[in-house]
């Protein structure tokens, strides 16, 4: 890519590319730091501010993924554009291949069908889900949406819903948990609350529907931490039903955690138009839901 500055103001090269490209801020460092952008056939840092006739070579190389192979798994896509997918994950499903599990995770299916956000480990994840946990994700299938994305799921402007159903009876209409979550030090696999080595973690919940045994509950996340929604409804001794890490009961099947992304707000990246979307939970999460309210 080749680009001729006809600009008289004086900006520094990354700030001039990151408005004259796709590459994020990021991503223009980088590939100044790598030598792969030249003014003038002459390597320059990203402090260099540019001239009028400026002829700046930018030799970026998309890099495959060599590593990861493509899975034939079929992928329930919610929205699409140009930009972004919105996908609805089933449960028992991993997000990211990761040791032990390098294959058929949703980045394996993810990779065989579209052009992502070009990242090495994690191509076009902007979150996650716990594997067991069905719903709503965005996933980029750019760098300056990933960029985006990320920086508005930071800034609180992805706004991410969940149902879970939970155990005991809850009997309040609404409630605010505020409770930094950290590694388990007793067991690594787990996260817990604590202030040890912690990160601030909220979740707003309401009550949907309260049974003899259960409630049924909406949950907003204001941070995505590890397990989060799952570590604090245990803090509150209202442990998430069918939790495998979490519960204090072996779950009665194999289906996990009835926690499930139903609905997911935020702006476009690139257009800032709202767009909102919900999908019901699947039918594994119904069935045993019904069984609840038989009981």
């Amino acid at each position: 890519m080749e680009i001729v500055v006809n600009d008289n103001e004086l900006l520094r090269i990354d700030k001039y590319l990151g408005l004259k490209t796709e590459f994020s801020r990021n991503k223009i460092q980088k590939l100044i730091k790598d030598e792969k952008i030249l003014v003038n056939k002459k390597m320059v840092n990203n402090n260099y501010k540019v001239l009028n006739g400026d002829v700046i070579t930018i030799n970026e190389e998309s890099k495959k993924n060599n590593t990861l192979k493509p899975s034939d798994i079929k992928i329930d896509i919610v929205y699409e554009d140009d930009d972004l997918l919105v996908i609805n994950k089933k449960s028992g499903m991993v997000v990211h291949p990761a040791p032990g599990n390098y294959e058929d995770t949703l980045v394996n299916a993810l990779i065989g069908k579209f052009s992502l956000s070009n990242d090495e480990i994690r191509p076009g994840i902007v979150h996650r889900l716990d594997k067991d946990t069905s719903g709503l994700m965005l996933v980029a299938k750019n760098d300056y949406t990933h960029d985006k994305l990320a920086k508005m799921i930071k800034d609180k402007t992805v706004e991410r819903y969940y149902i879970a159903l939970v155990k005991g009876v809850i009997n309040h209409e609404t409630g605010t948990i505020d409770a930094p979550i950290g590694r388990d030090s007793k067991n690594r696999e787990k996260m817990t609350v604590t202030s040890l080595n912690s990160k601030k973690a909220i979740t707003h919940f309401k009550v949907l529907k309260r049974y003899p045994k259960h409630t049924l509950i909406e949950c907003k996340l204001e941070t995505g931490r590890t397990h989060q929604i799952r570590v604090h409804m245990q803090y509150i001794n209202h442990e998430v039903v069918n939790d495998p890490l979490y519960s204090k009961t072996i779950p009665n099947n194999s289906f996990g955690q009835l926690l499930h992304s139903y609905k997911i707000k935020f702006p476009n990246p690139r257009t800032g138009k709202i767009l909102e979307f919900q999908v019901p939970p699947p039918k594994e999460f119904l069935d045993i839901l019904e069984e609840v309210v038989k009981s």
